[in-house]
């Protein structure tokens, strides 16, 4: 008999019936669980290292870097500068128009402590900008260590791209807590929504994906004298 197949046979195609199919479509269940409970793990661990940190207070470094974002972690940092807990202060992603005089007036520091030992950089537009402008200024001052102070959720992120960008500076992590208001459902849920973005971005930073520009000038510019 001949193999040839007859219009009254029909060819099949083994890909196309529904068995195939339910086996692509359980492992794609199982390998989009798997990776959900990975995520939710993750994240599980990420909020845990954050409330488990704490600031080294007794720590003295070669330099201190803030890296801006909230009023209470440039006080810290001034704070730590005035204690001697290193010798200059770096304050990174500096809006341009911001002066040193309008930093004064919200740090409980004195003119001349910060005319003396405060520089800003106003090159940063992100994360990795910040780091990249800390190398450099670190780099200029011979520093060995640094201070690092930044918000505690923001801290594991900042880590990653100023150990990648400072591979022999001692990093001190300074994590700063802001002050907790009335708590509520919605103050719970939009912290669990900014911790969650945090790890997220934190994933992307440790994966060494960039987001472009990070800087808004040259980078040599990133130490001009700042605006009295």
């Amino acid at each position: 008999m001949s193999d040839v197949p007859t219009p009254e046979t029909p060819v099949t195609d083994p890909a196309a019936s529904p068995a195939p199919r339910r086996r692509w479509l359980r492992l794609g269940g199982v390998l989009l669980l798997a990776a959900t409970v990975a995520l939710l793990a993750g994240f599980g661990l990420f909020v845990a290292g954050i409330k488990g940190r704490e600031a080294q207070t007794a720590r003295r470094a070669d330099g201190i870097v803030v890296l801006t974002g909230g009023a209470e972690r440039i006080t810290d940092a001034t704070n730590l500068l005035v204690e001697g807990r290193g010798t200059r202060l770096l304050i990174t992603g500096v809006h341009p128009d911001t002066t040193l005089a309008e930093i004064g007036r919200t740090v409980p520091a004195t003119r001349e402590s910060l005319e003396c030992c405060v520089e800003l950089g106003r090159a940063a537009l992100n994360t990795r900008g910040n780091a990249i402008e800390t190398a450099q200024w670190a780099r200029e001052h011979r520093f060995r260590s640094l201070l690092v102070v930044t918000s505690a959720w923001h801290m594991p992120r900042a880590l990653v791209e100023l150990r990648r960008a400072l591979p022999d500076v001692e990093l001190v992590p300074y994590p700063v807590v802001p002050k907790r208001g009335p708590e509520n459902w919605e103050a719970s849920l939009a912290n669990v929504r900014l911790l969650f973005v945090e790890y997220v971005k934190f994933i992307g930073a440790w994966l060494g994906v960039r987001s472009w520009p990070e800087l808004s000038t040259q980078l040599g510019e990133h130490a001009r004298p700042a605006t009295r």
